[in-house]
């Protein structure tokens, strides 16, 4: 999934090396998110196979009895898929990189949970490989280096030296992330093969769809992420129960994105639970009505819907074809007070507060450089930064900051009190809306996408898998 990212200069990064369990699809484009400026169709509310309507086909007993039953503390850790061994120490490392989405430690039961989740996601992950293998698909290491140096540049701002130790750090390793990366690369060219040729979108699906956004102009639409649990009517209980750890991870400090991207049963599941940009008509009604009160950056579930359970996350909301000010591109310099370890929290309370009261007497961005260095504090400085790309509790407040003036300060003891002083803003222009070819482009990877799910379900069905 591609991202506009806030340089790091203006973030605290002690989130951003955790959203690694989503780096290597971010760095290919495994599974392009749709198009920011074109509505998005309307996402999957159900189970994604809808075919034979479930349990009623296989017709099963309402009230089965079960014989010998499973060990619950039985947990099998590894598996050997086609003949292909998944070791424990692959399952452990990858888990690595999942537990690094979280800020907050993970319970032990939750950990278990997600052990066996990493162990679905790579045994799906040696599928793809394998199929691809199968149809002479070979992805060099030279290619699989290149995806991860530019990870390490692109994420960390390091070389892939660096993202080496922070891996092992983590208890992951290089050859892990590498895994990752070859699997993304492997399975999108095999879609681009077998998949991408047999798919067809006609000239009046593209007009009809141009039609309908020119006469939406106006309206509000919103960019949501969506996690989806399906269910039925053993399960429900159990699934309930899972959706709700889920939530109460996310809002202790876990990653979205990497928890849509591993627990997510709807097709959006590859590109980090992202919908893309929609109107709340194209939403099921339930959702609509909690989507319509959400603020940006706000969770809400689980919302028990037809056939399971979804969880929404609110990351943007705009009007369509409309200028947004939240577009404006912002030149900002960023003044930053550090504090000695061991300090104490009056101490550091007052220089705060001395800081505080100290920028407002810089005159103007001119003036930065030297009343930081009256102040002890460092500056650095960004042209090119979008409003909306900034943390959402600073864009109200840089939106109404005229030229010179600064933010409140932000941020902590331990990463430094910073403030944003504003030199100069680019307003946007009012967006004229997606082109014939990139909706175009945008409606058959949607497509394939779709079709892909269906790839990757009959490359399970066929599997031999023994677990161990």
């Amino acid at each position: 999934m591609k991202r506009a990212k806030t340089s790091s200069y203006f973030i605290t990064r002690s989130a951003l090396a955790l959203a690694v369990a989503a780096l290597a699809a971010n760095a290919v484009g495994a599974q392009t998110a749709p198009a920011p400026t074109a509505p998005a169709t309307a996402p999957a509310a159900g189970p994604a196979d809808d075919e034979a309507s479930g349990a009623a086909a296989l017709n099963l007993p309402k009230g089965p009895t079960t014989f010998l039953a499973s060990d619950p503390n039985l947990r099998r850790a590894t598996a050997k898929v086609n003949g292909e061994v998944i070791t424990g120490t692959d399952i452990e490392q990858r888990l690595a990189l999942v537990l690094a989405a979280s800020d907050t430690k993970v319970p032990a039961e939750e950990v278990d949970r997600l052990r066996l989740q990493v162990l679905r996601n790579l045994i799906d992950e040696t599928l793809q490989i394998q199929e691809a293998k199968a149809a002479d698909i070979e992805i060099s290491d030279d290619e699989i280096q290149q995806t991860y140096s530019r990870v390490a540049q692109q994420n960390f701002g390091q070389n892939p030296e660096a993202l080496e130790a922070y891996l092992t750090k983590i208890g992951s390793s290089a050859n892990s992330l590498k895994r990752q990366i070859r699997g993304e690369l492997a399975w999108q060219r095999l879609l681009r093969r077998n998949v991408q040729p047999f798919i067809n979108v006609s000239d009046e699906e593209v007009n009809e769809m141009l039609d309908r956004l020119k006469a939406a102009k106006g309206t509000d639409e919103y960019r949501l992420g969506e996690i989806f649990l399906s269910d039925n009517e053993d399960n429900k209980a159990a699934v309930r129960a899972n959706a709700d750890k889920i939530v109460e991870q996310i809002k202790q400090g876990a990653s979205f994105v990497a928890y849509a991207r591993q627990f997510s049963e709807a097709s959006t599941a590859a590109v980090g639970g992202d919908l893309g940009w929609i109107r709340l008509a194209q939403l099921p009604p339930t959702l609509a009505t909690v989507a319509r009160e959400l603020d940006r950056g706000q969770l809400a579930g689980p919302i028990e819907i037809p056939g399971g359970y979804s969880i929404l996350y609110m990351i943007d909301k705009r009007q369509v074809l409309t200028a947004d000010p939240r577009d404006a591109t912002l030149a900002l310099k960023q003044l930053t007070l550090t504090f000695p370890a061991g300090v104490s929290q009056a101490e550091a309370g007052a220089r705060i507060k001395t800081f505080a009261e100290s920028v407002k007497t810089i005159k103007g961005c001119g003036d930065a450089e030297a009343g930081a260095a009256r102040l002890g504090a460092s500056v650095v400085s960004n042209d090119s930064i979008r409003v909306r790309d900034l943390p959402a509790p600073l864009q109200d407040a840089m939106l109404r900051l005229s030229l010179g003036e600064t933010t409140p300060p932000f941020g902590s003891v331990t990463e430094g009190v910073r403030v944003l002083m504003l030199c100069g803003r680019d307003d946007p222009q009012v967006d004229s809306g997606p082109s014939f070819d990139q909706l175009m482009s945008q409606m058959e990877d949607d497509r394939v996408n779709k079709r892909a799910q269906t790839y990757l379900r009959d490359l399970r069905r066929d599997a031999v898998i023994e677990y161990n």
